[in-house]
């Protein structure tokens, strides 16, 4: 059996031997290399300086005749990226090919252009970071990207930087410079994301304003834009807020004051128009600051809504919205007004609005205010009444006089009405109808009639009658005018043929036993004014019409005109109420003892029926006095005096025909 051999051993001093020598073969090595290291990398500076050297001067020659060298390139190593845009094709195939020439040149990226006209000219700048701004589009070859860059550098973003990517092009409009430094200064105001753009010489901007001050200095510096230039799309969005408010506060004169946020332009004037309607003619101050940040959950437009209605039961105070809730406090119309708001509060709150503080009072009605308000289609009456009687009083005197308009009654009852305030509206009502557009506002026993009157004329009488017709104690302004240029004279056609047009198949008839103008009256009759006030040398005739054989008249309370005369009538003093007493008295006993003799006093016999004669005169009178009512009609509608009669001794016509109109010279 043979004996395994064992392996050959190296001996422990020889191993040592020769890991020596390759860490000294090492060692020897590095400087080797870092030698040859060295040498490649200065060699390769000097070769990347050389490079730039050669491209510079080819760049910088490039600005020959030009406002600065339009050739800009960049050097990494042995490449070169060549950028601008070259006046003309033959420079920029010129430049290119000296800097592929260059010796050394590994690679040569060509990015460069020709100047173009443009048309639109649109340069851009954009704000993507806080503190970086963007050019794009085209800039004007004639100011180089250099010059342009200062000029724009003030009116940058505080520590912003231009990174200019925009191309020179031919076609900008006048004072460029001016314009893209107004533009790229208005994103100093907005948040990061803005744009502003420059379409030849329009000015557009969109973004975000940054803060409430900021929105306020944006609208003032777009007020006005540079000389030259206009503005075209503007899309700026309020900044967010915090604290989000909205309140309404009205004034002891009725008018009214807006003051918080308002999220939208949009909205802004829905609220001003919801203004307009509560204040009821009176001043609407807007104090509202642009700003979003209404709490999710809350209808802006609901909002605005309940906080009007509780304003609308304010005589002097304050609606405010603040915190998610509503509050309001002041003193109210009147003391139903109070258990309203209260009302309000608990009941009708929009989703999402707590309910706030309730801290009003109602004071005495000092002084009693009553409007009448007459619109294009509506006539609005607000304020107080005394009573139930006197509200119907008026809207009965009212809807046949506005018949064409609606009526919109906002009064509200209390107490405290000044003496013979029927007796006032009976007088004043009547002038009001005859406006265009016009005011009645009773405060306390004073009264004011405002507005526009079609007719010069029947404007100078108001100033006259209405104050002489106002009963005792009272007083009365009037401050109407009128816009009516005097009337052309008629030069074609006869008169009296475009008369008989213009009442054709429109028959004015009374109704039975009256002299009251129906309102089917009216168009007619202001279309025959006109007629008369174009043809200065004709006169106008009325003749009236009578009854039907054997009807009844109709009888008509004017409700405000009895309470007039109630309130008109003289009151009986002590004297006579006491004399009234005893011979009430008196009367009585004798009734007492003698009954009998009481009983047997004849029936007061039946008044005789009127003769033929009588009949006939009593319908010749009303007829004179229907045609005097259309006289007096188209005085008020500015028929001179002189120029409008209802003749004597003129038979009256029947009631088929009507009210007579002819033109006599």
């Amino acid at each position: 059996m043979s004996t395994p051999s064992m392996p050959s051993q190296v001996p422990p001093h020889g191993r040592t031997l020769r890991s020596r020598l390759i860490r000294a073969g090492w060692i020897v090595g590095l400087p080797l290399l870092a030698v040859i290291a060295a040498s490649a990398y200065f060699g390769m500076l000097r070769i990347t300086e050389r490079l730039e050297r050669e491209a510079t001067a080819i760049a910088a020659a490039t600005g020959e005749g030009q406002p600065e060298p339009w050739l800009r390139v960049s050097v990494a190593g042995r490449d070169l990226t060549a950028t601008g845009e070259a006046p003309e094709a033959s420079q920029r195939e010129a430049a290119v090919g000296r800097l592929a020439a260059i010796d050394g040149v590994r690679r040569l990226t060509d990015r460069t252009g020709v100047v173009e006209e443009v048309s639109p000219f649109v340069w851009s700048v954009e704000r993507p970071a806080a503190g970086r701004v963007e050019a794009t589009g085209s800039r004007p070859a004639e100011v180089g990207a250099f010059e342009l860059a200062q000029r724009l550098k003030p009116a940058l973003p505080r520590d912003a930087t231009l990174n200019d990517n925009a191309r020179a092009a031919r076609g900008a409009p006048r004072d460029f410079p001016d314009a893209a430094a107004f533009a790229v200064e208005r994103l100093q105001d907005l948040t990061t994301g803005a744009v502003a753009t420059l379409n030849d010489t329009v000015i557009s901007i969109r973004g975000e304003a940054a803060s409430l001050a900021a929105y306020d200095a944006l609208r003032t510096a777009l007020a006005t834009p540079p000389q030259g230039y206009t503005l075209g799309t503007i899309e700026i969005t309020p900044p967010v807020v915090g604290d989000f408010r909205f309140g309404v506060s009205r004034r002891p004169d009725g008018s009214l004051e807006l003051n918080g946020h308002v999220a939208s332009e949009s909205a802004r004037e829905e609220i001003r128009a919801a203004a307009a309607e509560a204040a009821e003619g009176a001043a609407v101050d807007d104090r509202l600051r642009d700003a979003r940040g209404l709490p999710p959950g809350i209808d802006g437009p609901a909002l605005a809504r309940f906080v009007f209605q509780l304003a609308g039961l304010l005589h002097e105070g304050r609606v405010s919205f603040e915190g998610e809730a509503v509050s309001v406090e002041g003193n109210a119309l009147d003391a139903g007004a109070v258990a309203e708001a209260q009302t309000l509060m608990r009941d009708a709150r929009p989703p999402g609005i707590a309910a706030g503080r309730v801290a009003l009072s109602a004071r005495p009605i000092v002084p009693y205010v009553l409007r009448i308000r007459r619109g294009s289609d509506s006539v609005t009456v607000s304020g107080h009444l005394p009573d139930r009687a006197t509200r119907e009083a008026l809207l009965a005197r009212l809807n046949p006089r506005f018949f064409r308009e609606s009526i919109q009654d906002r009064t509200r009852l209390a107490d405290g009405a000044p003496a013979a305030l029927g007796a006032a509206l009976a007088a004043a009502v009547d002038p009001l109808s005859t406006l265009a557009s016009g005011e009645l506002t009773i405060t306390g026993t004073s009264l004011r009639l405002t507005g526009t009157s079609l007719y010069p004329e029947s404007a100078a009488r108001l100033a006259q009658s209405l104050p002489k017709a106002m009963p005792a104690g009272w007083n009365a302004t009037v401050a109407v005018t009128s816009d009516a240029a005097p009337s052309a004279t008629a030069d074609m056609g006869p008169c009296g043929q475009r008369l008989a047009e213009r009442t054709a198949g429109h028959t004015l008839r009374f109704a039975p036993g009256s002299t009251a103008l129906a309102p089917e009256f009216y168009p007619v009759l202001d279309a025959v004014a006109a007629l008369a006030r174009a043809c200065p040398a004709e006169r106008i005739e009325v003749v009236g019409h009578l009854d039907p054989a054997g009807v009844k008249p109709e009888t008509q309370a004017d409700l405000v005109a009895d309470e007039a005369a109630k309130e008109t009538a003289p009151k009986p003093t002590k004297a006579d109420t006491k004399k009234d007493a005893k011979a009430n008295k008196g009367s009585k006993a004798k009734a007492e003892t003698k009954p009998e003799a009481a009983k047997s006093e004849p029936k007061p016999e039946p008044k005789p029926e009127k003769t033929e004669a009588e009949r006939a005169d009593a319908g010749a009178d009303l007829a004179r006095a229907r045609a005097l009512a259309v006289v007096d009609y188209l005085q008020k509608a500015g028929v001179p005096l002189e120029r409008a009669a209802a003749p004597t001794g003129v038979a009256p016509l029947s009631d088929r025909q009507g009210i007579g109109l002819s033109l006599r010279s």
